[in-house]
């Protein structure tokens, strides 16, 4: 059962981020790919129900992946300031902007090893698995909305 787990949850990680392959998202629409399309100027720009940019969507994305990375290897389940990002993440320069694609795909390169070589999945792991997963997909939703109203 947990190689299935496994190997289920690296696809659809995959499907998420980088690769669709027909599991739930289309062709060219996985964060990765989406975010590419997105200038730094449009990644500054306030919209949503949040007000939030897309450059807060991706800071906060990758802080929920190193939150939970933290807590998986290092027990630490201290308080986090889940709203800091939206409150100071606003206009980026393209440097900026690509540092935050950066440090995302970083996070996520670092979850497929832990989840590829996680050796016992338990309640605490799974749960945080697809947590990642369903929070990621959820961001991945509100930034191509975002450029419904951008684009």
């Amino acid at each position: 059962m947990s190689e299935d787990f496994r190997k289920n949850l690296l696809q659809v990680m995959t499907e998420t981020f980088e690769n669709p392959m027909g599991i739930y998202l289309d062709a060219n629409t996985a964060l990765f790919q989406t975010l590419e399309t997105i200038s730094a100027e449009e990644a500054s720009i306030p919209v949503g129900n949040k007000c939030a940019s897309l450059a807060a969507q991706v800071a906060h994305v990758t802080f929920f992946i190193e939150s939970f990375e933290r807590f998986a290897l290092q027990g630490d389940d201290s308080p986090r300031d889940w709203g800091e990002i939206w409150r100071t993440v606003e206009k980026v320069t393209p440097q900026e902007w690509e540092n935050y694609k950066t440090q995302l795909r970083n996070a996520y390169e670092r979850m497929m090893k832990l989840f590829g070589e996680n050796p016992t999945w338990n309640e605490d792991t799974i749960g945080g698995a697809l947590s990642v997963v369903v929070h990621t997909a959820y961001h991945l939703g509100e930034i191509r909305q975002a450029l419904c109203t951008l684009k």
